[in-house]
């Protein structure tokens, strides 16, 4: 499989390049049918305080690890999937979506003496209701047997497997033993030939049973993240920087090489060993949330387009930024629904164009000062995108609620940088900025100095690289004049884009991410 490049960005032709890698990926978890019963509602019944619900409508849909497998397809994986179902009308439902979705299911076990695990939500006027599920008592050991036998089968030429465990019992007994056996650590340090070069995301409502498994990635929520450091965290917008304090908790009780944890409306934090201190490294995404109810599945959305990415060869940063935008594209929707490679391309090409003009952002800008949101405002020329950059950008969201990034336009960039510079036009510098999650609104000033745009916007803070003192920042004047705050953020040198475009001359490929 050819991988993609270390400089690939966000941008709308990506998720087509990830389909065109069609990378292997085997999906070993918890099958899940998610039914979904919406009606009207129009009385109550007489035996009890309870609305009576006339259903009108009944979709059914694969959820849990088969969700994740839909979501892998509809992106353009060659998606073998290894589960156990019953051998019932759940499970024969369950079984033909995925195949009709290209999902390879010669791997998954239908027994007998299983009960298909079945959610159904009842729902009115886009409230759920009501939540039934229907699951097995107890898994049969044979069938257990049957599913570890069929993972060997699944695992060659995979780029990438997924273990999803929703503590239903499909990955206990033998199916645990036989992933171990074939993915985990052996006695004398190395792994076993299917681990070589296999990327191992485990997303698990336990991740640290699968510890010394020793994942790539681990995908916990907030709930699951608590859970694995035994702790209780904090609710709200406070939760992300409690995971950053705990960090090293994380890494260490989940064996994982990286941890991503998601945090619904507060978007991600991935966590990993820094190079260059002792202290782990962070990345932050921003989601963009929706009010509705019935979204169900976005994390497994999110799962799938993480581990295609990173399985083609995408950097980390850039992996799971393009992951928060699959999250996004299906959080929009009721039900359990899949994220396909045009979605997300129409969805990443929306952020093209998207630079507002002065009175434009002025505009918004107004409408989020009635709303009581703190604005930060910053700029640069942003050009050729890297670590350093979006680094800066998610510690300027950090400080307020609305991050408004100005750019120099390309006449500006040329007087600053020389006439070789920008490397990219301000067009597909502001669509690529735009598309980052920390990042609420876009510009491009050609002025010698943001300070007219600081005048009119009065951003509460004015955001600068720590390459910079107050005293230096000739915008420190402006911004004080009228009671805003001038914060300098922090530095990384040796991710300048100046460092990125020698090494590139150098050596022909940019620095890792």
């Amino acid at each position: 499989m050819a991988r993609l490049s270390n400089q690939e960005g966000l941008a709308d032709w990506l998720p087509g390049r990830l389909a065109e890698a069609r990378p292997v990926v085997t999906v070993i978890g918890d099958s899940i049918l998610d039914g979904w019963w919406d009606g009207t509602i129009e009385r109550f019944c007489r035996e009890a305080p309870a609305p009576v619900v006339q259903v009108k409508r009944r979709d059914f849909a694969p959820g849990g690890a088969a969700n994740t497998a839909m979501n892998l397809a509809a992106l353009g994986a060659d998606v073998r999937f290894v589960s156990l179902v019953g051998d019932d009308s759940g499970g024969q439902k369950l079984l033909e979506q995925l195949r009709s979705a290209g999902v390879d299911v010669s791997n998954v076990v239908s027994h007998a003496g299983m009960t298909t695990t079945t959610k159904f939500r009842v729902s009115s006027g886009g409230q759920v209701m009501l939540r039934l599920d229907d699951a097995a008592q107890e898994v049969p050991a044979d069938g257990l047997r049957r599913v570890a036998a069929a993972i060997p089968e699944a695992l060659p030429g995979s780029s990438a497997v997924v273990l999803c465990d929703y503590g239903s019992g499909t990955l206990d007994g033998a199916v645990r033993e036989a992933v171990f056996q074939n993915l985990g650590p052996q006695s004398e340090g190395g792994f076993p030939r299917f681990r070589q070069d296999t990327l191992v995301v485990v997303d698990a409502h336990n991740p640290g049973g699968w510890a010394h498994l020793k994942p790539d990635l681990a995908t916990p929520n907030a709930q699951e993240a608590a859970k694995l450091i035994g702790t209780d965290f904090p609710g709200g917008a406070a939760r992300c920087p409690f995971v950053e304090a705990h960090a090293d908790q994380l890494l260490r009780a989940s064996g994982a090489a990286a941890v991503v944890v998601t945090l619904d409306r507060e978007g991600t934090l991935t966590i990993r060993p820094s190079r260059d201190s002792e202290k782990p490294s962070t990345h932050r995404t921003w989601a963009r949330p929706q009010a509705e109810k019935q979204a169900s599945g976005a994390g497994d959305t999110f799962v799938a387009a993480l581990t295609i990415a990173r399985a083609a060869g995408l950097p980390l940063t850039t992996s799971v930024d393009l992951a928060q935008a699959a999250a996004d594209v299906v959080v929009h929707r009721p039900g359990t629904s899949v994220c396909t490679t045009d979605e997300l391309a129409m969805h990443l090409r929306g952020f093209a164009d998207t630079a507002l003009t002065d009175a434009e952002l002025a505009r918004q800008v107004a409408d989020h000062r009635r709303e009581g949101r703190r604005i930060v405002l910053t700029n640069g020329c942003f050009d050729v995108l890297h670590r350093g950059h979006t680094r800066y950008l998610n510690q300027a969201k950090q400080l307020g609620d609305v991050l408004v990034v100005a750019l120099n336009s390309d006449s500006s960039v040329r007087k600053l940088k020389g006439p070789d510079r920008p490397v990219n036009q301000e067009a597909d510098r502001a669509a690529v900025i735009a598309a980052l999650s920390c990042v609420d609104h876009v510009t491009v000033f050609d002025t010698p100095t943001p300070i007219p745009l600081i005048d009119l916007l009065r951003p509460d803070v004015y955001a600068k690289g720590g390459d910079y003192t107050p005293e230096m920042l000739q915008e420190t004047e402006a911004v004080e004049r009228y009671g805003g705050t001038v914060t300098i953020l922090d530095y990384v040198p040796e991710h300048s884009t100046t460092a990125v475009l020698e090494r590139i001359r150098s050596t022909g490929e940019a620095p890792q991410t």
